[in-house]
């Protein structure tokens, strides 16, 4: 029982901050043409809830969840392998990621004036336009491995059965 709500917490946890790091990737293509004034102005309007508090108890109960969760799967291989994998793509996108490369970023952009923007806007707006895309590849990663962990130890022959004894049942009324 324990492992079934650790999973689904864990589940959870992921699918949300993937959830978070898709509306950047799926914001990039209209926000690489946007001009600097804009570009400032909804960076330093818009995502101060995606990071603390909300992004962050998501983030850390995905982090935190996932480690917990290849601890108590680590005797059933196939399942510690996969959910290993989700551990790493978590870890790596937030400290390897978003305290490498976006945080940097954020505290820039914190302190521009927008009528004074610098000159190399444009590098730190590809860097951290580009680095959240990176971080939605590595936690849709994460998500997959840790939803085919789940998956794969579905019963289906059990089922399979199940549903062809309703199916002879469901024929001997019909007759």
């Amino acid at each position: 029982m324990a492992i079934r709500t650790v999973r689904f917490i864990t589940l959870l946890f992921t699918a949300l901050v993937m959830g978070t790091t898709l509306c950047h990737t799926m914001e990039l293509p209209a926000k690489m043409l946007y001009s600097a004034e804009l570009w400032a102005t909804v960076n330093k309007s818009l995502y101060w809830v995606f990071a603390f508090p909300v992004g962050a108890i998501i983030e850390m109960g995905a982090i935190l969840s996932s480690i917990l969760l290849s601890f108590l799967v680590r005797k059933n291989r196939p399942a510690f392998r996969l959910t290993l994998l989700a551990t790493v793509c978590l870890v790596v996108a937030f400290f390897g990621v978003w305290i490498g490369f976006i945080a940097p970023m954020n505290a820039q952009v914190e302190q521009w004036r927008i009528e004074d923007l610098p000159a190399n806007w444009m590098q730190v707006r590809n860097q951290w336009e580009y680095a959240h895309a990176t971080r939605f590849v590595l936690h849709l990663i994460g998500f997959s491995a840790l939803l085919f962990s789940v998956l794969r130890e579905t019963p289906t022959s059990h089922f399979r059965n199940h549903l062809a004894s309703e199916r002879g049942h469901n024929q001997s009324l019909i007759r």
